[in-house]
């Protein structure tokens, strides 16, 4: 099955809850929340009090990527805030064995995420472990960047690593990714889809822009299956 997350790094704050009405309406499955320190990334977010305010008014499961460094101090918070998805960065946590297996023991699914310029072998060890990899298509901090075409081969390799050991791992991919790429993307292995500017900023609004997005990724699983 196909995910697709919106991501409201790029929707109005001002207007958080009716953003988030409009992306249910369209179909979304997931809400992706970035959560930035301005140490591990250059830019500041939102911390759990927001995250448990998003939680207040959307059924939507929240999918909280942690771009922070020492995340496993934060892990709880974020648990408790009403997170069902909690991705930390392999480069920024020394222990990620750790503190994979806390996310885990809490009921919260639990993702590595992965720099551009970090190689998937920093995963080959922890994947059997892992519910989810989230590969990043854009250098991470800010929205609205161009997607990274190398990334392409990165999903590939990703997908069958996973593959070929049987694992159940999904994969997520997040940055720069719109109507005229997800094709590709999916293509290439993803299942898990994260997209902000093409939802949040689209000219059609955010409803319609997310319905799109599903409607390309259901084409796409029916040709799958049809080969």
């Amino acid at each position: 099955m196909i995910s697709i997350a919106p991501s409201i790094l790029s929707a109005d704050f001002a207007h958080l809850a009716g953003e988030i009405e409009k992306v249910e309406q369209g179909g979304a499955d997931l809400l992706h929340v970035d959560v930035m320190d301005g140490r591990f990334v250059p830019n500041l977010t939102i911390g759990p009090a927001v995250v448990s305010a998003i939680h207040k008014v959307t059924r939507l499961p929240l999918d909280v990527h942690l771009m922070i460094e020492e995340p496993s101090r934060y892990i709880d918070d974020f648990v408790r805030a009403g997170a069902s998805w909690i991705s930390i960065h392999a480069e920024a946590d020394r222990h990620l064995h750790r503190t994979i297996k806390q996310i885990q023991e809490q009921g919260v699914r639990a993702g590595v995420a992965l720099n551009p310029a970090t190689p998937v072998q920093a995963v080959e060890e922890i994947l059997p472990e892992l519910d989810y990899v989230l590969i990043m298509s854009v250098n991470p901090g800010f929205g609205g960047q161009q997607f990274i075409r190398r990334a392409l081969g990165k999903i590939r390799r990703l997908r069958a690593m996973v593959a070929s050991s049987g694992y159940r791992t999904r994969i997520e991919v997040d940055g720069g990714i719109g109507f005229s790429n997800l094709t590709e993307v999916l293509d290439a292995g993803a299942d898990m889809v994260v997209a902000g500017s093409a939802v949040f900023n689209s000219p059609h609004g955010a409803t319609e822009a997310t319905r799109e997005l599903r409607q390309i990724a259901q084409r796409f699983s029916q040709v799958l299956q049809a080969t």
